[in-house]
């Protein structure tokens, strides 16, 4: 969103992405770059999923970017699901979602203070590889959440939901509302971001089906996470192509950003806007007519699965090999190919039900 990301990313969500709190668009690369390497770094040991949970671990959260609210509400989930479990939670993290370098040096920085495990929201899929990779050489389970690595440099990856589920389901309610035919175009957070790259392959390939033939996408741009850079993208978008029809954007904050310009201008109920948004960002754009419907998942719930992954991969319950089952809260999970664990489907927020959440 802005999340998948439920912070005002991404989202996945861009959604989130990352839909929880939008996805925040977390860094990377396309689907395919990401599926260069199939490996997943699953250990060499066998799963015992009915080993009994360690208890007292220390598990290290490193998002994108800190005080960011998508990643604030996903880290919360976390700190709330190791709290339950009798484990110890920190967090640490740059404060710009475009510092892969300062990424870098958390996940050295978590390596050295011997921390059990890190959930990692990776700005880059292939930049982090190496200091992951030597924290996993140091005994360290690596799971990433919301946006991933290469599979090679974590043990497992905690997915906002589908992305091509995100993907083709941001078309789908972008296309109903404006009628199926029109110009049509992407904001999108870092032009690196893995989750926002690999949606935007989905919305793509979705857009190819034959009942979107009058619908043109004219342009991605890229508002890197940030509101105002958003704001002004937005405004770019509309001076550029005012024959405009609608506005993707699988970002937390660029979906708000967006919101915000559409809601002050003459395009306000014309040009439509969907992506991935949190509902307490969305509200008064979906109250006032801006916004007609939007989605993303629920950050909370994925930085939850994020923390219990961590602590069944130190367990031993799971390794992160392709179908190993392990029981997260009340839910059982399957992990699916190359170490992927989906949270679940999306939700849609319009005005019949955006008011029974509040994230």
């Amino acid at each position: 969103m802005r999340k998948s990301s439920i912070r005002r990313t991404c989202a996945a969500l861009a959604a989130v992405t990352s839909l929880a709190l939008a996805a925040t668009a977390c860094g990377g690369t396309t689907k395919n770059d990401v599926k260069d390497d199939t490996r997943s770094a699953a250990g060499a040991g066998k799963a015992n999923p009915n080993a009994a949970l360690k208890k007292g671990l220390t598990v290290g959260f490193l998002p994108k970017q800190v005080n960011n609210p998508y990643f604030t509400s996903a880290d919360k989930g976390g700190e709330k699901a190791l709290t339950e479990l009798g484990e110890k939670y920190k967090e640490v993290g740059p404060a710009s979602a475009t510092d892969t370098s300062g990424q870098v040096s958390y996940v050295n920085t978590l390596t050295q203070q011997q921390v059990n495990a890190m959930a990692v929201s990776a700005q880059d899929p292939g930049a982090l590889c190496t200091a992951l990779k030597q924290a996993m050489s140091n005994g360290i389970k690596v799971v990433t959440y919301d946006s991933d690595t290469k599979p090679d440099c974590r043990n497992a990856f905690v997915s906002q939901a589908s992305a091509e589920d995100l993907g083709r389901t941001e078309v789908q309610l972008l296309a109903d509302q404006i009628g199926y035919k029109g110009e049509i175009a992407i904001l999108s957070a870092a032009q690196t971001a893995t989750n926002q790259n690999t949606w935007i392959g989905y919305m793509k390939d979705e857009l190819k089906d034959p009942k979107y033939k009058n619908i043109k996408l004219v342009k991605i741009a890229y508002g890197n996470d940030d509101a105002q850079q958003s704001f002004q993208q937005t405004q770019g978008l509309l001076q550029q192509y005012p024959n405009l029809k609608g506005i993707i954007s699988p970002t937390t904050v660029g979906i708000k950003a967006a919101a915000q310009y559409l809601s002050g201008s003459k395009y306000k109920g014309k040009v439509k806007l969907t992506g991935l948004g949190t509902p307490n960002d969305m509200r008064k754009y979906v109250k006032n007519g801006t916004v007609d419907a939007f989605e993303l998942w629920d950050p909370a719930k994925l930085g939850d699965l994020a923390a219990r992954t961590a602590v069944a991969l130190v367990s031993g319950q799971i390794t992160g090999k392709e179908g190993e089952t392990f029981k997260a809260g009340s839910t059982e999970y399957t992990i699916g190919k190359d170490g992927v664990i989906n949270l679940g489907k999306p939700t849609v927020f319009d005005a019949k039900n955006i008011d029974q959440f509040n994230f």
